[in-house]
């Protein structure tokens, strides 16, 4: 008779037993513990030489210093080369409003189209540490583009898709955000978004018409040629085909800012909340292996938004830098009633 290890084998820990083990572990030498995994897990440009610094009661925590490092290139690249070697493997599949409409996207394939987007947007002068908000559907482009971010040393700030003008120019306002990601058009439940229309409206209130120097547009209901009418407006299609399939990486010190991701603002003033390179990348990807029990040929599914906190690491970041596939679903569960 097979014991239930043998069937399920476990990802992290052997067992419950090592599962407390390391969970006392970590309490015990905090330090030693974060080091290690820090170490083992993820690819360093440069070494970190303090695993954390500050006080969890001021707030001023700072993790790895001095390390350097890029998420992209620990998210894609290196899944692509050995001793990986899993370039060929799938590391999106999309699914969208309808079930007939369906991508695979494979990590060679996501890192030629990571570099291309990312080679795009610094065409138009997007720097390294320069904030560029994304306001767009559960496509497979959204999470490309937010590694681009990553991988140029852009802080991306993905705003709801369901937000409103109001709400969209407060976070851009707010970031003073240059530079602004969206799509022709979304596609949910049987019902078309119109997107581009939407950030049209945010754009032209108060500070965010002298702040936003490009709107970069997708096309995805093929909905949108009217829309193109401002001098801002680039078609984002026909940059990224003129673009290399390679962009080398930034290396970014720990403690650069990732990205932001604003609080709902349902009580009160939206909040920017900075995420930060170092201490985030070991976080999603530690959490999503050690809560989800991944392993090697997993298809990992989460349905939530790529505009919360949720999305960003449980679709993007933790799957893909467990080189893992991701599933994106554009639509919603209960859509269509059957």
């Amino acid at each position: 008779k097979k014991k239930m290890k043998d069937v399920y084998p476990a990802s992290t820990e052997s067992s419950l037993d090592a599962y407390k083990a390391a969970h006392a572990a970590s309490i015990a030498d905090p330090s030693s513990y974060w080091s290690k995994l820090a170490k083992e897990k993820l690819h360093w440009f440069s070494p970190f030489t303090t695993v954390q610094s500050g006080s969890f009661s001021e707030g001023d925590i700072a993790w790895f210093l001095d390390g350097k490092l890029n998420a992209c290139y620990n998210a894609v690249d290196r899944y692509c080369h050995p001793p990986f070697n899993r370039g060929e493997e799938v590391a999106i599949l999309w699914e969208g409003d309808e079930a007939s409409d369906v991508r695979s996207i494979t990590f060679n394939e996501l890192f030629r189209g990571v570099c291309k987007i990312a080679n795009a947007l610094k065409a138009r002068g997007v720097k390294r540490g320069d904030v560029v908000t994304l306001y767009m559907p559960m496509v497979p482009e959204l999470a490309m583009t937010m590694l681009a971010c990553a991988r140029i040393g852009a802080v991306h700030s993905v705003v709801f898709a369901g937000f409103s003008a109001d709400a969209i120019a407060d976070r851009i306002c707010d970031a003073k955000s240059k530079w602004v990601v969206t799509a022709d058009g979304g596609k949910r439940g049987g019902r078309n978004l119109p997107l581009k229309q939407i950030i049209d409206k945010a754009i032209s209130k108060g500070d965010c018409v002298s702040i936003v120097e490009a709107v970069f547009v997708f096309e995805h209901t093929g909905s949108g040629s009217d829309d193109m009418k401002s001098e801002k407006d680039v078609a984002f299609d026909e940059l990224i085909a003129a673009q290399r399939p390679y962009c080398p990486c930034e290396w970014m010190d720990s403690e650069d800012v990732l990205f932001i991701l604003y609080t709902s603002g349902s009580t009160g003033r939206p909040k920017g909340v900075l995420h930060t390179t170092g201490g985030y990348t070991l976080y999603a990807m530690h959490t999503t292996a050690t809560t989800f029990d991944l392993k090697k040929g997993d298809v990992f599914a989460c349905v939530a938004d790529a505009g919360w906190i949720t999305g960003h690491t449980y679709i993007v970041y933790g799957p893909l830098l467990n080189g893992m596939q991701t599933f994106m679903f554009e639509s919603t569960p209960m859509y269509p009633d059957h």
